[in-house]
């Protein structure tokens, strides 16, 4: 008789990756997923020990899945670049796996987890609004720091808004269009402060 492969953590958080994106969080449970491994829903428990523990790692994961690949994208870009960058890839995840987006960026993770693992964390404060001005600040050294940060907030807050929308496909625009949009909106708030915007070129930032 052939031996049983062994159930690792991975394949447990590859699977329910699957599941979460296919179908969302509320698709994410023992039997799916072991029934998705072809095992039986023992390791998956055995495991983690509680769906609150495999969510919790899901949720670190899946943010992973998400966001590891923007820095490769943001290599030898300058601040501005980088800024647009991490702006169409934000939108690109609610596009392209929504359900994936709502877990990490909608729901209350008190109600998807079982736990608050996000403390005070925020679309407000984020870490990548954070670098993006520093970032910004030392390119730009005539430009006050807190205007910067200013227009990066405001142009954050409009990205998640049309990326929220773009995760319902009754709202869908076209990809293409929602990220020239966030393009248009980042260009206009920069601009506004003093920043040099007429070198941007939106097709160096958006690659179908």
């Amino acid at each position: 008789m052939g031996r049983k492969a062994k159930i690792s953590k991975d394949m447990v958080l590859q699977a329910a990756f699957e599941l979460l994106d296919e179908s969302g969080i509320s698709a994410v449970a023992i039997k799916p997923i072991a029934a998705k491994l072809g095992c039986s829903t023992q390791p998956v428990s055995w495991i983690f020990g509680s769906m609150t523990e495999l969510k919790k790692e899901l949720f670190t994961y899946s943010a992973g899945k998400m966001w590891d690949s923007l820095a490769g994208e943001m290599e030898g870009k300058d601040a501005l670049d980088a800024f647009f960058i991490s702006g169409v890839h934000y939108i690109s995840i609610a596009c392209d796996h929504p359900n994936v987006f709502r877990f990490l960026n909608i729901d209350d993770p008190v109600q998807s987890i079982g736990e608050d693992i996000l403390g005070s964390q925020s679309i407000f404060t984020q870490q990548m609004n954070a670098q993006s001005v520093e970032a910004l600040a030392a390119q730009f050294k005539d430009i006050p720091k807190k205007r910067i940060g200013k227009a990066v907030q405001d142009t954050v807050i409009y990205t998640h808004g049309l990326s929220v929308m773009m995760m319902w496909d009754n709202y869908r625009l076209p990809k293409k269009e929602a990220c020239h949009m966030i393009f248009d909106m980042g260009l206009k708030m920069l601009s506004e402060i003093g920043i040099d915007t007429k070198g941007m070129k939106f097709s160096r930032l958006y690659h179908e």
